[in-house]
């Protein structure tokens, strides 16, 4: 499965017509993805098929967030899960670098039943065993990582090691630097079956012979 990471409507149309199996729509390119409009999501919802990820994320920096943050998380989830959302990606630390798996648990549930990836806050966490549980154990269904490094290339030997930890329990989606150059080592290596890149090669927009590339490759 390749998922792109897409910041406005016509990267994901892009994406999608150049054979895409999922899209992750958010905004904030330059911050690493906030919340999208709601308007965007439901003018592209009108151009493709595919399933949409929602990034659900209030602003750029850490991952942790007081009561209004969290507050307006909730609400914004809310609002996408009343237009039909296929998905939402998420993930909240506490101040100790570990998931808050109360926060997270809480935002599980207010999707009820509509699959949830713990994004790339997972890269930050102290102890990555621990955190692959806790996540199990709040309902998501994907992790996005790049093995707790940089990028995937450098995470390579984490990533294999959570695909085996995960055990089939959650899906494992390698992600971080991920190009149509490394992506048939990174899952010959690690063993995943799920893969994440902005399809980027120059600019801002993902370019489509680039994301043929990757999918020719899994």
């Amino acid at each position: 499965m390749l998922e792109i990471a897409c910041f406005n409507k016509e990267s994901a149309i892009i994406a999608a017509k150049a054979g895409a199996d999922r899209i992750e729509f958010c905004a904030g390119f330059e911050v690493g993805g906030t919340t999208p409009s709601l308007h965007d999501y439901m003018e592209l919802k009108k151009e493709i098929t595919i399933p949409i990820f929602v990034m659900i994320r209030t602003r750029g920096g850490d991952f942790c967030y007081n009561n209004e943050e969290f507050q307006q998380m909730k609400n914004q989830l809310l609002e996408f899960k009343k237009v039909g959302a296929d998905g939402f990606v998420f993930g909240i630390l506490d101040g100790n670098l570990e998931v808050n798996f109360i926060q997270n648990k809480e935002l599980v549930e207010l999707a009820d039943g509509i699959p949830c990836t713990f994004h790339r806050a997972f890269d930050r966490v102290k102890d990555y065993h621990k955190s692959l549980e806790e996540i199990i154990k709040c309902g998501f269904k994907t992790i996005l990582t790049s093995g707790t490094k940089s990028n995937v290339s450098e995470g390579k030997e984490i990533l294999k090691t959570l695909v085996e930890l995960a055990n089939n329990r959650i899906d494992i989606l390698c992600g971080g630097g991920l190009r149509s150059s490394n992506i048939s080592e990174i899952k010959n290596y690690t063993k995943a079956k799920n893969f994440h890149s902005s399809g980027i090669v120059n600019g801002i927009l993902p370019d489509t012979e680039e994301i043929k590339k990757m999918k020719s490759q899994i």
